[in-house]
């Protein structure tokens, strides 16, 4: 008997028992499922849940190993800075290394695994005791929790905040497909007002301290929207082309705008994510910037203000540093959260990206916005849906009425 068949007869076997549904997650992870629909309307595609979840993950995977690659090299760069031999972005030579690799692999992976575990454990409790079959929605929420948090996040503190990010933030309103907020950035809400002293998002990690003069010196950077919301902007050396490609500290995922497009792109390819919600979230994010410019261009905030350095930040540029383009194209466009309605998600986009800019920039003590204005959003996409909707109904009523007083006025001619 081949392994699949006596995975076959042991799920037969447990039909009906507590243990049946995470029995039946290991399986239909492993093999697709037997059944198969034999009456009622049903549309027959090659895809499900599963597949979309896992074609998700593979626009995050390149994220995810450059990310690790950053993590090492912003390390190595820290230390060399600390020592008074500041090192020469050369990709070949100083970057794509196994040291940089190694390095933020043992940083980042042990963040992986906590999420999974957690989250997996926490959904597998909850399929038991309510008696449904483990869904898999967790599959990409336990890759993009790692990609979003601080490098240094203490893995009791990750545990906890998982633990409530599914509790809360799925498995209350129904478990996936149910939920109002974005599990991952439920998490990320969590650590931010949880632990705010860990989430600064303005810090470079260092995995160890350096001797300097005879003494460990623990070494602590600033990453771009740090310095530019301490009006400290001249004092950061990165090139747009940095910015761009993602040679610049930050979150392990959001970092490479480029790399991060290319994902975009996947996702719009493979039908799994909105353009309009994407290409909406940019218009906003540059309509806030160019609004923000314009105040400094009209001399209505100097160079004393707190707000001058984000505010003076050229409008799209603010789309290549923090978090933006990641949450825009990974977070944004989560099908179960944002908007239904074709003209609802223009709103729904445009808004994220505006109010995104906004909160960065007039709140210096954290200078990123984008995962508030995204769960501030899933709040509001129902709203924007039902008026959308209300909006069709009238105009359909308008139209049918003038049809019908038209029709007879014909008659009566």
């Amino acid at each position: 008997m081949s392994f699949k068949n006596k995975l076959h007869e042991i799920k037969e076997q447990l039909k009906g028992k507590k243990v049946a549904p995470a029995f039946n997650a290991l399986h239909t992870f492993l093999y697709t499922p037997n059944e198969t629909t034999h009456s009622g309307g049903h549309v027959r595609v090659a895809d499900d849940l599963k597949r979309t979840m896992n074609t998700v993950i593979t626009a995050l995977i390149p994220v995810l190993l450059f990310g690790m690659f950053n993590a090492g090299y912003q390390h190595y760069s820290a230390i060399d800075a600390a020592n008074g031999t500041p090192r020469t972005l050369d990709i070949l030579g100083n970057f794509l290394t196994f040291d940089n690799f190694w390095m933020g692999a043992l940083t980042i992976l042990p963040l992986v695994v906590v999420s999974y575990g957690v989250g997996l454990a926490v959904e597998f409790v909850f399929a038991v005791i309510k008696g449904h079959e483990v869904e898999e929605g967790y599959l990409v929420t336990g890759m993009l929790v790692p990609l979003i948090v601080p490098v240094d996040t203490p893995l009791w503190m990750l545990a906890v905040a998982v633990i409530f990010g599914v509790v809360i933030g799925k498995e209350v309103f129904g478990g996936t497909g149910m939920n109002i907020l974005n599990p991952a950035l439920t998490i990320r809400a969590f650590l931010f007002f949880a632990y705010p002293t860990w989430m600064s998002g303005d810090k470079v990690w260092v995995h160890q301290a350096v001797e300097r003069a005879g003494t460990p010196d623990a070494i602590s950077g600033e990453t771009i929207l740090g310095y530019l919301a301490q009006g400290r902007g001249a004092e950061y050396s990165y090139s747009i082309s940095d910015m761009f490609f993602g040679f610049i500290p930050g979150s392990v995922g959001e970092t490479s705008t480029f790399l991060i497009l290319l994902g975009g792109l996947f996702l719009v390819f493979t039908k799994i994510a909105s353009w309009r919600i994407m290409l909406s979230a940019v218009l906003g994010a540059l309509s806030m910037g160019l609004i923000f410019n314009g105040v400094v261009d009209a001399g209505w905030i100097t160079e004393s203000s707190k707000f001058y350095g984000l505010m003076s930040f050229a409008f799209w540029q603010h789309l290549i540093v923090g978090g933006l383009a990641f949450g825009i194209v990974y977070m944004a466009t989560d099908p179960v959260t944002g908007s239904q309605t074709n003209k609802g998600k223009w709103y729904y986009g445009f808004f994220i990206g505006f109010i995104s800019v906004l909160i960065r920039v007039f709140n210096p003590a954290y200078p990123e916005g984008v995962f508030l204005a995204i769960l501030l959003m899933n709040v509001f996409a129902p709203t924007i849906d039902h008026y959308v909707v209300q909006g069709n109904i009238k105009k359909r009523l308008k139209r049918a009425k003038n049809s019908v007083a038209k029709t007879l006025n014909v008659e009566t001619v």
